[in-house]
């Protein structure tokens, strides 16, 4: 026993130097598990047989219609970031807000939460708001410190804030370890937690966070004024006028809202799955980007010189087709509501003897609206083909696609061997004998997760850590699963702002001029993480801010 312990601690150090060196993540898991594998079978406390299920858990992975969620909201992200919708955002709402103390920072966390809500991608809604907002702060007279903490803390929003990214990773992995627990129970019809249930769980707890944000920005802005000036009334009103401005502002903030309300509305409502949610996001993200093309194209939108001869006539008919401006979308969008409402009010089966003559005009209508949809859609997919927009979100939701599968099958691997050497025993003890019971083992896990944050990314995080822990920590009595997710999912966003390693960090200092130190940024974050960790704080004394919504809705 002593030696599988011994094992078990030196194969998780392992891995954590290995990463640390830059290793790949998911090679360094899978070959740091197999190397402690073998050490294990030549001990004689390994068996190898154990490998023989990975191709079934694999294949299970493969297969899970929840975990299908991530690359189409991966997808939702880099369309929206591709088609500058952030750019957009931050530049209205700057001019929105631009007139009072601390303005432009109260923007940022205004887009952050917006961008947070539709793109959910952390690298990418910093490294936007760091290239297009850093520079206005610091030439407005904006501290540097408090410029790049609020730039890195609106960004990292997207972890907490649905849909998110992490909450689909880790709905996936705490539905499987809250069933393990109730079997360890001797309870044989577990009930199951979903993404759905943290999504909802987690709106409150975010407009908390960002409610926080705010009170310290405007906090900062009073006590000390020369930190985060505003831009001077004048100065907006040459820029804008009053009424230009409003209709901006509108016109900014209105199709985002409404995708936003489209993908996590139809989740809480019940209408849809977060999976068919997630699609709904993928086809509103193409609406949203042929809507915004007409603004930011430099170029009139015509088919690629390097097009393929036998695909020419299609590209061509398709630039027939697209007379340029906003309607098509609009219209698209309009027949898309009729289509749903005709759907979920009328009987559309068309296999049945006798049709009623409202069924049979509500039949014609739906086929009617879908092909306006269909016209719609083939309008703004080849307004983001032309582009060439199409190509690089493709690639880029590939990339983090297939990045995320393979650290988890990397993890699957660890944590088989991890188990098989009897680390799952050894923590449910180490756990279980903490003096203080329920309360010092989240807590120990917490931190755990908090410092494993400064060097690994929240997927190996949630892949590795939770389902060791969570099936002990949600065996035991009072730990309610939902509200263990959010914990988990703001100790985890914690982590992306914490120095030295924090990820939010290098995402920043990679765009920020050379005037901006590493130390101001920083000393930048350390509010915010102070804030979060507040949070986390508030959310233990009060767990209903996480739990009531759920109950509510579901």
């Amino acid at each position: 026993m002593l030696v599988q312990e011994i094992l078990d601690l030196m194969m998780f150090a392992s891995a954590c130097v290995f990463l640390l060196c830059g290793f790949p993540v998911a090679f360094t898991l899978a070959g740091t598990a197999l190397l402690y594998a073998l050490i294990g079978l030549g001990f004689g406390i390994f068996d190898m047989s154990l490998f023989g299920a990975m191709a079934s858990r694999i294949y299970g992975t493969m297969t899970n219609e929840v975990l299908i969620a991530v690359p189409l909201f991966v997808f939702m992200g880099v369309m929206l970031e591709r088609s500058k919708v952030a750019e957009e955002l931050l530049e209205t709402m700057g001019a929105a807000f631009g007139s009072m103390r601390g303005g432009i920072g109260l923007s940022v966390t205004f887009v952050g939460a917006l961008l947070a809500a539709s793109t959910g991608i952390v690298g990418a809604t910093v490294v936007t708001m760091g290239l297009l907002s850093l520079p206005t702060m610091l030439r407005r007279g904006y501290n540097p410190s408090l410029a790049c903490g609020s730039i890195c803390a609106a960004g990292t929003l997207g972890q907490i804030i649905p849909p998110s990214i992490v909450l689909v990773l880790l709905g996936d992995q705490l539905s499987i370890a809250y069933q393990k627990a109730q079997l360890s129970q001797g309870i044989f019809s577990p009930e199951t937690v979903s993404v759905g249930d943290l999504f909802a769980g987690a709106l409150l707890p975010g407009l908390m966070l960002v409610g926080m944000y705010v009170v310290y920005q405007l906090t900062v802005a009073l006590l000390l004024p020369s930190t985060s000036p505003a831009i001077p009334r004048e100065e907006l009103d040459a820029a804008h006028d009053e009424e230009a401005l409003i209709l901006r502002v509108l016109s900014a903030l209105v199709p985002p809202i409404v995708l936003i309300i489209a993908v996590l509305g139809s989740i809480l409502a019940g209408v849809a799955t977060p999976t068919e949610a997630a699609a709904v996001g993928a086809i509103g993200s193409l609406m949203l980007a042929g809507l915004r093309l007409d603004k930011i194209s430099d170029e009139p939108i015509t088919q690629p010189k390097n097009a393929l001869v036998i695909m020419r006539p299609f590209y061509a008919l398709a630039e027939r087709m697209d007379r340029g401006g906003p309607w098509p979308i609009y219209i698209s969008a309009i027949s898309l509501v009729i289509m749903l409402v005709i759907a979920n009010t009328m009987d559309l089966r068309v296999k049945r003897d006798e049709i009623p003559t409202a069924d049979m005009i509500a039949i014609v209508g739906a086929v009617i609206t879908c092909l306006i949809f269909m016209w719609g859609m083939s309008i703004a997919l080849w307004r983001v083909f032309a582009t060439r927009i199409l190509q690089a979100t493709t690639i880029g939701t590939m990339k983090v696609s297939s990045m995320v599968f393979v650290i988890l099958i990397g993890a699957a691997v660890f944590s088989l061997v991890f188990r098989g050497l009897g680390g799952d025993d050894a923590v449910h003890e180490f756990l279980s004998n903490l003096p203080g019971g329920q309360a010092t083992a989240i807590v120990m896990v917490m931190l755990v997760m908090f410092f494993l944050g400064f060097f690994l990314d929240f997927i190996e995080i949630t892949f590795v850590v939770v389902p060791l822990v969570a099936p002990i920590l949600l065996a035991m009595e009072g730990v309610d699963p939902v509200w263990l997710g959010i914990m988990m999912a703001i100790n985890l966003q914690t982590s992306f702002l914490t120095p030295p390693f924090g990820f939010a960090l290098f995402y920043l200092r990679g765009v920020a001029p050379p005037s901006v130190t590493t130390m101001q940024i920083y000393k930048g974050v350390a509010p915010f993480v102070l804030i979060q960790i507040l949070a986390l704080v508030v959310l233990w004394y009060f767990p209903a801010i996480a739990t009531w919504l759920p109950t509510v809705i579901f």
